[in-house]
């Protein structure tokens, strides 16, 4: 970044955002925060300038993917709890948005990640298979797969 002062309101601006998308790759609210810090570090230290909102939010997306990836290769991953045996982290106010939150986090890692840019943060199915280097064609079965799953889900609770 070039000042505190645009460091900050960019931090203002896409921390929430740099959150949701690490919290649905990892599903733990610890593990989010840990990508979010690191997400927020590396902006800092970024030197290169961004042509605009849309360059700045583009660049979070894809270092925060980065950042999770390398996150989930860490060796003391192996030594971590499943999300199912976890306790209950509170992600929503309403009891009815709380389910189905809860129910997105327990979807397979490649089918949550793609439902979430695409239906919270309004990324087209193009943006996200450069996002998640995958092909268009992989990202939309993948969302039509997530959107049945989480259908069965929601019809058997």
């Amino acid at each position: 970044m070039q000042s505190e002062q645009e460091f900050n309101l960019a931090v203002e601006q896409y921390l929430n955002m740099v959150y949701r998308i690490a919290l649905n790759w990892f599903g733990s609210v610890h593990d989010a925060e840990d990508a979010a810090q690191e997400v927020m570090l590396r902006l800092w230290k970024n030197t290169s300038g961004f042509e605009g909102d849309a360059h700045l939010r583009h660049w979070l997306v894809r270092v925060t993917i980065n950042v999770c990836k390398d996150l989930s290769r860490a060796p003391w991953r192996l030594h971590s709890v499943p999300l199912a045996q976890a306790p209950p982290q509170p992600c929503a106010n309403e009891p009815e948005a709380q389910a189905v939150v809860e129910e997105i986090l327990r979807l397979p890692k490649k089918y949550r990640v793609p439902l979430y840019l695409y239906h919270y943060e309004g990324y087209s199915v193009r943006e996200i298979s450069a996002l998640l280097k995958a092909n268009p064609s992989t990202i939309r079965t993948r969302l039509s797969r997530a959107r049945e799953l989480l259908k069965h889900q929601l019809e058997e609770g």
